[in-house]
């Protein structure tokens, strides 16, 4: 009954740990690289996957009671983005690496803990555009894909991997 939850879990949990992995190898002037398109560093960049994870599964925890998600849109998450990146300036890799990897846990234990029928439920989310989209849905797209997406465009950056991320 647990299959779905635990697999979700697993799959945030393989990309934090890449995004750590990956970010562990960086060399001090590579941390401070602009990442193009973005232009936060690439520091900055994985100390705000890391600091996410709570914000995105406290916004889990409201569509899981089946209440909408409202007030949430684009413009917000990049003026949060914006001041986080203002904020972390200066994030060390010691405490972004250890921020993602004890935030990534706590998430995939929280998403463990859940069930199908949790997973399922669907409510309004005004960050896309209203649509009724269900629990999984928030949890595959932000929590679980996050560190996949900026791994993507970190490695992009650093010219580790096509550009076209």
């Amino acid at each position: 009954m647990k299959n779905r939850t635990t697999a979700l879990a697993n799959r945030l949990e393989q990309g934090s740990r890449a995004l750590a992995s990956f970010a562990s190898t960086l060399t001090e002037e590579e941390w401070q690289i602009q990442v193009p398109r973005d232009g936060r560093k690439v520091g900055v960049t994985v100390h705000h996957v890391a600091s996410m994870y709570p914000l995105e599964m406290q916004l889990a925890q409201g569509i899981l009671k089946g209440e909408p998600l409202v007030g949430v849109t684009w413009d917000v998450v990049a003026d949060i983005n914006a001041r986080h990146a203002q904020d972390f300036d200066g994030a060390t890799k010691k405490e972004a690496l250890e921020l993602l990897l004890r935030n990534a846990q706590a998430a995939a234990e929280a998403i463990r803990a859940l069930n199908d029928e949790e997973l399922d439920r669907a409510v309004t989310q005004s960050l896309y555009a209203d649509a009724p989209l269900t629990a999984g849905f928030w949890l595959e797209d932000h929590p679980v894909r996050h560190s996949y997406h900026h791994l993507a465009k970190l490695r992009a950056a650093l010219k580790l991997e096509p550009a076209e991320v």
